[in-house]
């Protein structure tokens, strides 16, 4: 009987162990900002938003003309999953549109060449 009260009263206190593992941050994809953001001009070549922005999460293959700009991050302790997407799109290899979770930058209308 002692050896039994003594395993249900350690089997009791590990269950309470459960709620005290850390579980981390799970970030993926590209993490951006709107300083980034805003760094975007239209007719820039793929080179130089890939220069700024870094390389896209998805580039369809078939049609590259347009980039993906994904970043998702999935919360160890509450496990919310939270998601900010960026799309770049070009017409002959310069860039034409910026749509998304951004704001489109105030100067974006006005090209590199122009300041």
């Amino acid at each position: 009987m002692k050896q039994f009260l003594l395993v249900a009263i350690a089997l009791l206190g590990l269950s309470g162990c459960g709620s005290w593992v850390y579980k981390y941050d799970i970030a993926q994809g590209n993490f951006l900002n709107q300083d980034d953001v805003d760094k975007l001009r239209v007719e820039m070549t793929k080179e130089q938003v890939e220069y700024v922005l870094g390389s896209p999460v998805i580039q369809n293959p078939f049609k590259s003309d347009q980039w993906h700009y994904i970043f998702t991050n999935k919360s160890g302790v509450t496990d919310k999953m939270s998601r900010i997407e960026l799309i770049v799109r070009f017409e002959n290899g310069k860039l034409v549109e910026v749509s998304g979770d951004f704001e489109q930058p105030k100067e974006f209308n006005i090209p590199l060449d122009a300041r």
